[in-house]
């Protein structure tokens, strides 16, 4: 994980907007290293609403789970956003782990809300099909009859009761009126039906001499690494959206809408944003961004994760690297392998 947390405090930035879910720093630091061997305090989580607070002491024992989703939901947001520009870098000695970076209504604040509250769902799923945490277990009541030449056997995890935990616990800051909770409400959603789309029957024979005599089957997730590329895609074809204010016998309330008639509207599984992203080549206190000077870019490609584009048209330094690595390798009956070890130059590029 990357921690630039100096530099967001050299520029001071000190403030955590109120709808920042800065419970997420439960998942990076020290709180987190200490979830294996310490209870958990509900009191002593940052940034907890009452019904949050509610539901970790009424569940305290699922709240490791719910730690480690969001930590599998940032180092997936890194992978997939390793090679551009805003690389979903994370802020050391901050309550707000991403920086200002999610103050703005972005399609980056989009995708993190989506593959967190999905990584929560994900983990809470895994827990209780693994057994241990007592207040779950395997989806009994499995979902249509068998299939031809298979019956259903093992423990289909229950991805309902980790969309269940995530939706209670993620969403229940984001109950204000405004544009930005419908917002965080949609995107979250979006990431917990991701679960629901890439869920496939996993199977395993039984007979002599392996042979497939019988087969049981059960539902299991995915890798969540399908679910990172899957979102990603959702990211890259986000809906812009516009906010509009009407008023109900609550008062003033906002609502969003797409901005374009002539694109096909966002479902519930679309990513939807209102405000443009900033470019992120320039480090800028105010938006999060830390530039992209000295980062790695790809000579040979043409994306964003080139020279030329990741560079921001600055031009790129070229420097050489020796590796050590392995070579020459020989397996051995039976049965090991034996290699040499060989030195190779490498050229690093780096944005300037």
């Amino acid at each position: 994980m990357i921690y630039l947390g100096c530099f967001l405090l050299l520029c001071g930035l000190t403030h955590v907007m109120a709808s920042y879910p800065i419970w997420w720093s439960l998942a990076v630091g020290h709180q987190y290293s200490s979830l294996g061997t310490q209870p958990i305090l509900c009191g002593s989580i940052p940034g907890l609403v009452p019904k949050q607070l509610r539901f970790c002491r009424n569940y305290v024992e699922i709240m490791p789970s719910v730690a480690e989703g969001v930590k599998i939901g940032i180092q997936e947001c890194q992978h997939q956003f390793r090679g551009r520009r805003w690389n979903c870098t994370t802020v050391n000695d901050n309550l707000a782990i991403f920086g200002p970076v999610l103050d703005k209504a972005t399609r980056e604040s989009a995708f993190v809300h989506a593959i967190a509250s999905a990584g929560v769902a994900f983990a809470v799923t895994r827990a209780c099909a693994e057994g241990p945490a007592t207040i779950c277990g395997c989806d009994t009541p499995h979902k249509g009859p068998p299939g031809e030449g298979w019956k259903w056997g093992g423990c289909s995890e229950d991805v309902e009761f980790g969309s269940m935990v995530s939706r209670e616990f993620a969403d229940a800051r984001e109950n204000r009126p405004d544009a930005r909770s419908a917002m965080n409400r949609h995107n979250n959603e979006a990431g917990r039906m991701s679960l629901n789309d890439n869920m496939f029957l996993k199977c395993k024979c039984h007979g002599l001499s392996g042979s497939c005599e019988v087969k049981t089957c059960w539902w299991s997730q995915p890798d969540f690494r399908v679910i990172g590329d899957y979102m990603k895609d959702k990211y890259d074809s986000a809906s812009e959206m516009v906010v509009e204010k009407h008023k109900e016998s609550r008062g003033w309330v906002e609502t969003l809408r797409p901005k374009y008639n002539y694109f096909k509207p966002p479902t519930e599984r679309d990513l939807v944003y209102y405000e443009s992203s900033p470019n992120f080549c320039d480090p800028n206190p105010e938006t999060g961004s830390f530039g992209t000077r000295d980062r790695i870019c790809n000579l040979t490609s043409h994306g964003i994760d080139g020279c030329d584009l990741l560079c921001c048209g600055r031009g790129h330094n070229t420097r050489t690297e020796k590796r050590k690595e392995k070579c020459h390798c020989i397996f051995h009956w039976c049965c090991y392998v034996s290699c040499q070890e060989c030195v190779r130059v490498y050229d690093v590029h780096t944005c300037k």
